[in-house]
């Protein structure tokens, strides 16, 4: 058990039954009155925000969750299959626990999956992923790096805003965190 002045960004915690991560906490001392600490935190289940008034002398639990490096292997149409790389146990995860993950998962990519109580509950991405370009409008030759932008649909489908001088076929690097162009791998 931690006392709310003892929570920051990206602890895990257990509030009314549910898995929060905290996101922001500002410990206040207003004049006259007691202190408190004001968290921001994001429900797990749902992705929702909210706020919450701790008192300085609140007791929080905090959640103690296991991270295991898993592959991704394949889709059915309804779930994700993954192998976890040290026991080679299978697992499936749905597309509503993924999120926008989805976008990133191909064959052999690795990646962690986090578990509460034995259950998946979230994937952690890495910062950026290489993935191939199967369609865009044809290279422009001798074009250089600009802010003119031409769209391009990768082997998942998620179709990224790309610099003009990339073809088909070619390999770029792109961030997870909103999906953009970063360079050429």
């Amino acid at each position: 058990m931690l006392t709310a002045t003892q929570l920051r960004p990206g602890m895990i915690i257990k509030f009314n039954n549910e898995l929060y991560s905290i996101f922001k906490t500002e410990h206040r001392t207003p004049g006259n009155l007691r202190g408190f600490v004001q968290a921001k935190m994001r429900r797990l289940a749902s992705g929702s925000m909210t706020e919450h008034r701790f008192s300085s002398e609140d007791r929080v639990e905090r959640a103690i969750m296991d991270e295991h490096e898993m592959e991704y292997l394949y889709d059915d149409g309804e779930s994700f299959h993954f192998m976890n790389t040290e026991t080679f146990e299978q697992i499936h995860l749905s597309g509503e626990l993924l999120g926008d993950a989805v976008n990133y998962l191909i064959p052999q990519f690795k990646l962690m999956v986090v578990f509460y109580e034995g259950k998946p509950i979230s994937v952690d991405l890495p910062p950026s992923v290489e993935m191939k370009v199967m369609e865009t409008e044809p290279g422009i030759k001798g074009a250089t790096v600009s802010n003119v932008t031409k769209p391009a649909k990768l082997e998942t489908g998620l179709v990224v805003q790309v610099p003009p001088f990339i073809t088909e076929g070619e390999m770029i690097r792109v961030s997870t965190a909103d999906g953009s162009y970063l360079e050429r791998a």
